[in-house]
């Protein structure tokens, strides 16, 4: 796309709300981009050749959807906690390794994706957000799961293929986790605490690819509250 055909983008993103420049081999974020501040709720910048983002992108305040996955960023600014309005952030497929504090901030986010980045420690700033509904930290590099996991308030948790080899026993009193994967870590079979599968309120847990198979889950105290709540899910889909 040229730049009449990146101009007329910015045209309609001002009368639409909605700016997409994925692809485009971008480098940092066009000026034309900056002056929509105020106009645009959605921002996908995806698939371009970014290794940070401006100071500025604070200043959206209105944006409830933002796309910088696919880039070469290797963090996100300080400012992006004043994206209050925010519901959706994808910054998957980079090579962020901290997520900044103020992601505290995000009242509104709903979904987050950080997938497919170089993640070492677990994001505890995100254990804040009361709305928060998915939290996607597949193929990362996280090691532990700490006790302040128990502020998590998300349905699901998806941390596949990383390095976890320890839960911490209070991921038992999420109040609303009902989905985790942890399919191809490094847990062994004495992870799995008792209070995980029976006091919990997780209904689905994907464990494939650790250091136990299958039937020595099974044989674990706890296993049968925790099938008694994944059949009755399964009951209720059909």
């Amino acid at each position: 796309m040229g730049n009449s055909g990146l101009k007329q983008h910015y045209e309609t993103a001002g009368k639409t709300g909605l700016l997409k420049i994925s692809n485009q081999k971008l480098k940092e974020l066009p000026p034309e981009v900056k002056d929509l501040n105020g106009l645009i709720r959605n921002l996908d910048v995806s698939e371009n050749r970014f290794h940070s983002l401006p100071e500025c992108l604070g200043e959206f305040s209105i944006l409830k959807q933002l796309n910088v996955s696919q880039n070469r960023l290797e963090g996100l600014p300080q400012t992006v906690g004043k994206l209050t309005k925010l519901e959706c952030l994808n910054a998957g497929f980079n090579m962020i390794k901290h997520v900044p504090p103020s992601t505290e901030n995000l009242s509104n986010l709903k979904q987050i994706y950080l997938n497919n980045n170089m993640l070492t420690d677990f994001p505890l700033e995100l254990c804040k957000l009361k709305h928060l509904d998915m939290l996607e930290l597949s193929h990362n590099k996280i090691t532990n799961i700490p006790p302040q996991i128990r502020q998590l308030q998300a349905s699901e948790l998806n941390m596949n293929q990383n390095q976890v080899s320890n839960i911490s026993e209070e991921i038992s009193q999420c109040s609303k986790l009902k989905v985790l994967r942890l399919e191809e870590n490094c847990l062994p079979l004495t992870a799995i605490h008792a209070s995980l599968l029976r006091d919990s309120k997780i209904h689905t847990l994907c464990l494939d690819g650790n250091l136990f198979d299958s039937k020595q889950l099974m044989s674990l105290d706890g296993y049968n509250e925790y099938m008694e709540r994944f059949t009755a899910v399964k009951k209720k889909m059909f």
